[in-house]
């Protein structure tokens, strides 16, 4: 069996958990998360906390029971505390601002790119070369950050462009004559 699937999940107070037919839903003060159920694993409520074990005797369902231990296990703690990403941009000039619902960038293009977060998800500025992006679903976050990223990956030769805080670029050597 799984070793992850095999560990329970504590619940904490004052968080909700409903495991019904069709799907599990999480609530609590940072808002309510569904997941999808498998019919390839059992899930079981008791004392405040919840266990998983595999329908069958399967590789995929004993698989999918680590899997979806973890994703249930990632929304309480995102209900729960929350999820964040922080990057930072590196360059001359760069630097981000944001206005409510959306996220302003100038990166060295000859416009603005304007980035508008979905509901559930925040963004703030401490500094003006710093995003933080936070929120309770771990992977709208996540996607969320790459994206931003993405907007201008940091280039191998001088390492401008937008980062996540604990990145290492590698620099390269420039071309010798």
């Amino acid at each position: 069996m799984s070793r992850v699937g095999k560990m329970p999940i504590a619940i904490p107070a004052g968080v909700d958990v409903a495991v019904k037919e069709d799907q599990i839903s999480v609530k609590g003060t940072g808002g309510t998360l569904y997941l999808a159920r498998n019919a390839l694993v059992d899930v079981v409520s008791k004392d405040g906390s919840l266990n998983f074990k595999p329908a069958n005797e399967s590789r995929e369902a004993n698989a999918m029971s680590g899997t979806l231990r973890q994703l249930v296990n990632n929304m309480v703690v995102g209900v729960s505390k929350g999820f964040e990403k922080k990057l930072s941009l590196v360059g001359v000039g760069f630097k981000a601002q944001a206005q409510g619902a959306k996220l302003n960038l100038q990166v060295g293009y000859s416009h603005p790119v304007n980035i508008d977060m979905p509901e559930g998800i925040t963004v703030s500025t401490p500094t003006p070369t710093e995003v933080v992006i936070k929120g309770a679903d771990r992977q709208r976050v996540g996607q969320l950050a790459a994206e931003v990223r993405a907007v201008r990956p940091p280039e191998p030769y001088k390492g401008k462009g937008i980062r996540y805080a604990t990145e290492k670029i590698v620099i390269k050597e420039t071309k010798k004559k």
